[in-house]
């Protein structure tokens, strides 16, 4: 699952794509201009920002520009109606990782999706540490021989601690990584959440895995 942001105008177009990504296990957030999503990549991280060239606000473009000379890392799938060879190549040279002309067919921007997730600043694969192997797909921990069945939040939550394990992340980073942004959802979310976490696994006799260290945050430690 990777957490996406999807910058269109046509909210028409947006809701098309948000339901194919939604389908896909992914989380995406959608935003309609540029003054938005200047805001958002400046305060945010995401696995992966797909990006209209033309905007209210400001260009897609002039986005790109700014997010990449500020130090921003993640992948950038750019979204046109323009053809021109002549474009592509700006876009490409400003710091797109790819570019995908409208009309398009969602397998095709699914495709252009698994790519950059499996290129190396984003990794797609299931997480493994040990006996433990989360299987995204099916929405369970695998420990060995054993199944653990996750909500979706469990298992976003999970999937983000196991991707950095030994490290502790307060509430509000937690929030801010696998929460939706526009989400209401409160630190109480996140202290739920973890709960369940450990609760399911005290019950499979792995009682310290998921970890809430006082006044540093949670993690996962595998062994």
């Amino acid at each position: 699952m990777a957490k996406i942001l999807l910058v269109e105008d046509d909210t028409a177009l947006a809701e098309i794509i948000q339901g194919w990504l939604t389908r896909e296990k992914h989380q995406c957030e959608v935003v309609n201009d540029g003054t938005d999503a200047r805001t958002r990549v400046k305060t945010y991280d995401y696995d992966i920002i797909i990006l209209d060239w033309e905007l209210p606000g400001c260009k897609g473009i002039d986005i790109l520009k700014e997010y990449r000379n500020a130090g921003g890392t993640s992948p950038i799938l750019m979204l046109t109606g323009r053809s021109d060879i002549a474009d592509k190549v700006t876009g490409f040279d400003t710091g797109a990782d790819d570019y995908l002309t409208k009309p398009f067919h969602a397998r095709e921007l699914t495709a252009r999706i698994s790519a950059l997730l499996r290129r190396p600043h984003v990794q797609d694969d299931n997480p493994k540490h040990d006996r433990f192997e989360l299987d995204r797909k099916a929405g369970v921990l695998r420990i060995g021989n054993k199944k653990v069945p996750l909500l979706p939040k469990e298992l976003a939550l999970l999937e983000f601690l196991m991707k950095h394990p030994r490290e502790l992340f307060s509430p509000d980073t937690l929030l801010n990584r696998v929460w939706p942004t526009d989400s209401e959802s409160t630190d109480m979310a996140i202290r739920s959440c973890v709960k369940r976490l450990r609760q399911k696994l005290a019950a499979e006799n792995e009682n310290d895995v998921v970890r809430n260290v006082h006044g540093h945050g949670y993690g996962f430690f595998p062994d």
